[in-house]
């Protein structure tokens, strides 16, 4: 199932940031080009995901598809790394993202996969305006090129439904931050093109909480991410200092 809209315009959307990602949109699906680096996340946020949702809802995850009944919303879905695998689930799916370029891509990849998927070009307080609740919200590498963070979590309160969780995984700013995912990452591995991040808009977890409480939301667990050089991979760790995601509820 597929839409499009073109209600972007909101205080969250970045336009500077949405076209930097068009720019790109093209490679979401190469293993090897400019999002490498989230092919790469993309397992162990998947694993993540799947154990949090399937404990919170009360479903098995040895199951085929555990979340069959329970909706999903993949804010910043971009070319649906993770709306993809998501719907396979047995969720069903609206990744939405703000560029209309990224949901061409998307929307193009899943087309005659059968998978109870819909990708639109709309922001999260557009689609707020809509009406409407999810069991669960995923944002995923988002929150740090959002423009206004307490309009974006307000709509996101809105949106999930009052026993839904909402999953987001972002960065912290911290000089290890500073030294890995941004210098690091963009200057010296060239996993990302120069430009990508600002780390002056990397999250702290207590900022998160700050912007996260007035908009009637809570954390309930926080869980470092950290890139094993060895494995050359993802795991999870006690480690929040560079990436971390968090589980967040309804106040």
């Amino acid at each position: 199932m597929r839409s499009a809209s073109s209600s972007t315009n909101s205080p969250s959307v970045d336009k500077a940031e949405i076209a930097k990602f068009s720019a790109l949109a093209n490679e979401w699906w190469d293993p090897s080009g400019k999002f490498r680096p989230l092919h790469l996340f993309n397992p162990v946020r998947l694993t993540f995901i799947r154990k949090t949702a399937a404990k919170h809802f009360g479903c098995d995850p040895g199951h085929l598809r555990p979340f069959e009944g329970k909706t999903l919303l993949d804010i910043g879905c971009g070319g649906g790394l993770l709306s993809e695998p998501m719907a396979r689930q047995g969720f069903t799916v609206l990744g939405i993202d703000a560029s209309k370029k990224n949901i061409s891509i998307a929307s193009a990849h899943s087309d005659g996969l059968g998978l109870p998927l819909t990708y639109r070009a709309i922001s999260a307080e557009n689609l707020n305006k809509e009406g409407g609740s999810f069991d669960l919200i995923l944002n995923m590498e988002v929150i740090e090129h959002v423009a206004d963070l307490s309009s974006f979590f307000k709509a996101c309160r809105n949106l999930l439904a009052p026993n839904g969780i909402m999953i987001l995984a972002t960065l912290n700013r911290t000089i290890k931050s500073l030294a890995l995912a941004k210098i690091g990452a963009e200057y010296i591995l060239r996993w990302l093109p120069p430009g990508t991040h600002d780390w002056n808009r990397f999250v702290r977890p207590q900022e998160l909480t700050n912007y996260l409480e007035p908009a009637g939301l809570h954390v309930n667990h926080l869980q470092g991410v950290v890139f094993d050089p060895i494995r050359w991979g993802w795991r999870l760790s006690s480690d929040t200092g560079v990436n971390y995601m968090a589980v967040v509820g309804r106040t």
